[in-house]
């Protein structure tokens, strides 16, 4: 018979050891320890489980140095550690250095080379690289719609580069006090190359000027022998002696040496100079067809080429075969037709109206041009899409509009160029412009023009 102060611990097998019997305080003792080890036990699971649902982290901020996956540049070079000095020197560096008019810049071109060295990943596709630049007056428009027609032509001109991978600075301050107006661009394209020099052509288009075929890509190759573009015609500068020989609203001009001299020659004939009222004689008795007196910047860069043509001229492409730059009261009557004629072609040919990523649209362009525009032609006469359209003396900003043309047909022009432009964008997101001259989208059905 078992006393109940001895109890039996029972065994699963018969072959175990009988239980030593205990007193009370040695099992007392027994079950606090099993009971304190129990408990420690489950806090640390649960102390575990804790710490793996919820990860530490640091409340302090990482002021230290930059790690090594920070410290780089987007060249590709170590960066500077706080209070470190640039191992490397560059032209920046140089006090003389001057981005303005007036303070010529020597050895450009070995100052470029030797920065593009030191900046590898800038070097690669540098002879291709494009900034465009444009700008605007620093004040709001006094035309009530002024403003809002000047964001337009940016944007569409920013659609352009996303689409085309160029860089833009828009600028709407005067670099120059002294030179506004038309002649307010060279200090402006001046400062980009210095600031740009990754940059191998630095593109100057006006604010009233727009992208109106934006699949079109600029031909650099034909260029390559040539430091300046800009749209124009050598029987009209050398035989006529006009001063509408070319149109400096649009130029692209290479970022070398041999331009950084030309910018200075022509912007001596500005307003910023002693000589400007006599530059003005000067041009109008040498171009009898100039309406106004005073001088201006189309007009000095002809007198240049027609009086130094050995020295300019044989580094200056003449465009004529595309709207390098066209005449908006040409154009405007003619995009019905060309609309016409790309929806008949895009019916015709389902590659050109599927569906597409605007990151592809160069290679959807290329294919348009080389499989269906070879007939097409370029220019007046065409029924291509002109590349850039210019509404010269409109003056959106002022509203000083050229007395030959109506207020209503320069906006109403501005609207339907800008809405033909912005189709040839806004398909990539699925919408569209129904009426030229209204701003409503109307989305876009699968398989169009062909299900339209």
């Amino acid at each position: 018979m078992v006393s109940p102060d001895h109890p039996r611990l029972h065994t699963t097998s018969p072959m175990a050891k009988p239980s030593v019997p205990r007193n009370k305080s040695s099992f007392c003792l027994s079950d606090s320890l099993l009971f304190i080890g129990g408990a420690f036990f489950a806090l640390l699971l649960v102390w575990s489980l804790w710490s793996f649902l919820t990860p530490t982290t640091d409340p302090s901020p990482n002021l230290g140095p930059l790690g090594d996956s920070q410290s780089k540049s987007a060249s590709g070079a170590d960066w500077l550690n706080c209070g470190e000095d640039s191992v490397e020197t560059t032209f920046y560096d140089e006090p003389e250095l001057s981005y303005s008019i007036g303070k010529p810049l020597e050895n450009w071109d070995e100052k470029r080379k030797e920065w593009l060295k030191q900046h590898p990943s800038f070097a690669a596709g540098a002879r291709d690289r494009v900034l465009l630049v444009s700008g605007s007056q620093p004040s709001p428009c006094k035309n009530p719609i002024g403003d809002h027609l000047l964001l337009r032509f940016f944007k569409n001109k920013v659609d352009y580069c996303r689409i085309h991978g160029c860089d833009v600075f828009y600028n709407n301050a005067l670099l120059h006090p002294k030179m506004g107006s038309y002649w307010a661009k060279l200090p402006v394209v001046r400062a980009a190359m210095v600031a740009h020099p990754e940059a191998e052509w630095i593109w100057w288009v006006d604010s009233d000027a727009l992208f109106t075929d934006m699949e079109f890509k600029l031909p650099l190759e034909r260029y390559k022998d040539h430091n300046l573009v800009v749209h124009g015609w050598a029987h009209l500068i050398y035989d006529d002696k006009s001063w509408t020989g070319l149109n400096a609203g649009v130029f692209l001009i290479r970022n070398c040496q041999w331009s950084m001299d030309l910018m200075e020659v022509w912007a001596s004939m500005g307003p910023q100079t002693s000589e400007y009222k006599k530059w003005g004689q000067i041009l109008r008795s040498t171009f009898k067809d100039k309406l106004f007196p005073e001088s201006d910047d189309q007009t000095g860069l002809i007198y240049l080429l027609y009086k130094e043509k050995e020295k300019w001229g044989e580094k200056v492409y003449l465009e004529g075969e595309y709207y390098f730059e066209g005449y908006w009261h040409e154009i405007i009557g003619t995009m019905d037709n060309i609309t016409g004629r790309y929806r008949e072609m895009e019916r015709e040919e389902d590659t050109l109206r599927r569906r597409h990523a605007e990151v592809e649209s160069e290679q959807y362009g290329a294919y348009r041009a080389r499989c269906y525009l070879k007939e097409a032609g370029n220019g007046r006469g065409s029924w291509r899409r002109p590349f850039i359209t210019h509404f010269t003396g409109c003056q959106p900003c002022s509203g000083d509009h050229n007395q030959m043309y109506a207020g209503g047909s320069c906006w109403d022009g501005m609207r339907r160029a800008l809405n033909f432009a912005d189709n040839q964008v806004l398909r990539k997101f699925g919408f569209m412009h129904r009426d030229r001259l209204d701003s409503s989208l109307s989305p876009l059905p699968f398989d169009y023009p062909a299900a339209d």
